[in-house]
């Protein structure tokens, strides 16, 4: 799991990443030192969960990706299963080449769960 991490870490522009269970309690990490993993893991919780909550009062399909833009930087969440893969990168981004490593990323998270 943290080798997957690790890999993921060396997309250009990917500043960190990790797995949050969907209770928000973090599963592993490989994350900046300048962030705090357990206030980033609440807050996918708790994000993806709304969005989810959304997305099946509109009789949509379940919650793939979610990508927030801020000043600073780009947050991704992804369904990996067993949590949710987060990701941190820097605000000059390639928006699909992470998608991209993500998907990848998760593809291994599943086969080795």
């Amino acid at each position: 799991m943290y080798e997957v991490l690790s890999d993921l870490n060396k997309a250009t522009g990917v500043t960190g990443s990790m797995i949050v269970g969907h209770d928000g309690i973090v599963i592993a990490a490989d994350l900046d030192a300048g962030f705090d993993g357990d206030t980033i893991g609440a807050l996918a919780a708790s994000i993806t969960s709304n969005i989810q909550k959304s997305l099946e009062r509109l009789d949509t399909r379940p919650l793939s990706q979610v990508t927030i833009e801020a000043e600073n930087g780009k947050l991704f969440f992804g369904d990996a299963g067993l949590g949710i893969l987060v990701v941190t990168t820097e605000k000059e981004v390639n928006i699909g080449l992470v998608r991209l490593e993500m998907k990848n990323a998760i593809s291994k998270l599943r086969v080795s769960a």
